[in-house]
């Protein structure tokens, strides 16, 4: 079964264009069998792969060979695995050049493909970013009849506004479970379509166990991996909270200028997402240091070998807050995080466009207190739209406008 992910029809758009498509993000997230799905409605269309080196070093060694060979009478040209070509910007940028041919590209990594192609193709190419399943692809393999129940409710709800939203008993304790094994096993497509428990676990560790033998020794050349991993996991024990550079200088020996070069390459590749501060006011407001988030919640439970059911976690807060990052990353939402210096905090601020924005608190479950936003935020930014994103609501209490599961974003 083919699930359709949320930016084929953005790349079917951009195929009328003249550009060159770059479709990165992580191994196994899907890359290679969407662009095949795309392919098989193009006429005139030939895909390679530079898994092959036969065609890769045809490719770098004789470029007007390729070209005879695979593109001369082409309409389209998709490339996948493209960073094993170390030269390959250059290349391309010769072929686009030179051909009418409309080129689509794939890679596992902003990172290899910011070394070996963009800079070449600067005004060439479109980067588009396909990020394992969000939860409505997830839905659509696992149940199509609360797919439409849940598109139901989510033409009902906006960011932008407070308004209340009834949803059903049964509705929203079908959607609560499938939402718990969306967060606890994430959204890696050979992951969420596997039914066995155990060996969605080992799934993971192998998509994980790659990352380190392809990504972390092909572009960092660190064989001696281990401290990156022990780096990771102290990561994923920071979830949610003000990263601490010196703590995790401390716990992996790495210096602070290292701690840094390797933040940045876990948000390349795909590992992590570094959320900013939100402010206006310098004096007031934390204007550095951020947070830290994983793109995928199954492989944050992976490294930390927990994979329990929600009910039973200490770190159920973190792990919802992580969920609804995932989420705002898919949907390609801005957003931020905002604290002052007293230590006031709002979990998510969103950027909507046109100076709109709303302040999102994540909760575990509705209680009088989780009912409340900093005063001073509220002072500050008094155009913001509150919005209440929950686990769970006790029996005697009922959502009200401005609360909503936490599965509708």
């Amino acid at each position: 079964m083919y699930i359709k992910r949320n930016l084929e029809d953005k790349i079917i758009k951009y195929l009328g264009t003249p550009e060159i498509i770059a479709v990165v993000g992580p191994r196994q997230c899907g890359k290679t069998t969407m662009l095949k799905q795309i392919m098989s409605s193009l006429a005139d269309a030939v895909s390679v792969s530079f898994d092959d080196q036969n065609i890769l070093g045809l490719f770098e060694k004789s470029p007007d060979d390729f070209i005879a060979a695979y593109v001369k009478g082409r309409k389209y040209l998709f490339i996948d695995e493209f960073q094993y070509a170390k030269h390959g910007g250059k290349i391309l940028k010769y072929i686009f050049d030179t051909q009418k041919i409309k080129i689509i590209i794939s890679g596992s990594s902003v990172a290899d493909l910011t070394i070996h192609a963009i800079k070449y193709l600067v005004g060439r190419v479109l980067v588009v970013n396909l990020y394992p399943f969000d939860f409505r692809e997830f839905l659509s393999y696992k149940d199509i009849a609360y797919l439409k129940i849940y598109d139901e409710y989510r033409n009902k709800f906006s960011l932008s506004e407070e308004k209340p939203l009834k949803i059903s008993a049964p509705a929203r304790e079908k959607l609560l479970k499938y939402y718990e094994e969306y967060l606890t096993f994430g959204g890696y497509p050979r992951v969420a379509i596997e039914e066995n428990i155990e060996t969605k676990k080992e799934l993971l560790k192998n998509i994980y166990n790659t990352y380190f033998l392809r990504e972390v020794r092909d572009i960092l050349g660190l064989i001696d991996d281990y401290k990156l991993g022990v780096f990771i996991k102290g990561l994923a024990l920071q979830t949610g909270n003000l990263i601490e550079y010196n703590e995790l200088s401390n716990l992996t020996g790495y210096s602070y200028s290292s701690v840094k070069k390797y933040l940045n390459f876990l948000e390349k590749t795909y590992i992590c997402k570094l959320v900013r501060p939100f402010f206006k006011n310098k004096r007031t407001e934390i204007v550095k240091n951020p947070k830290v988030y994983f793109i995928d919640t199954g492989i944050r439970n992976t490294v930390i070998n927990d994979f329990r059911g929600l009910g039973d976690r200490i770190d159920k807060g973190s792990l919802l807050e992580n969920g609804l990052v995932t989420q705002f990353i898919k949907q390609g939402i801005d957003f931020n995080f905002w604290r002052d210096k007293k230590k006031n905090e709002v979990d998510f601020i969103l950027s909507l466009g046109n100076g709109k924005i709303s302040a999102i608190e994540s909760k575990t479950s509705l209680r009088g207190a989780a009912r409340k936003i900093p005063e001073t935020f509220k002072k500050n930014y008094p155009e913001a739209k509150i919005l209440f994103n929950y686990w769970n609501a006790s029996k005697t209490e009922t959502a009200t406008a401005g609360e909503y599961p936490i599965y509708l974003f």
